[in-house]
């Protein structure tokens, strides 16, 4: 199996923040494009902290339920 975490997302460089997001916003979720075990996700708050791994499979669909959520 295959682990879905990152344990200090800080030791990857690229991660980017949602255009929705305001420039100053601290509570978002940041993603980091052409990793090679899928698309991680941390939170902007704790960039040393962990990220998971959403499988390419699994992002779309996350996508979709985030977008649906009022």
């Amino acid at each position: 199996m295959t682990d879905r975490t990152i344990s200090n997302a800080s030791a990857l460089n690229g991660w980017r923040r949602s255009t929705y997001s305001s420039p100053n916003a601290d509570n978002c979720l940041e993603v980091l494009d052409a990793h090679p075990s899928g698309i991680p996700v941390r939170d902007s708050k704790h960039p040393h902290g962990p990220a998971v791994i959403f499988a390419p499979t699994a992002w779309l669909p996350f996508l979709a339920a985030v977008k649906a959520t009022p």
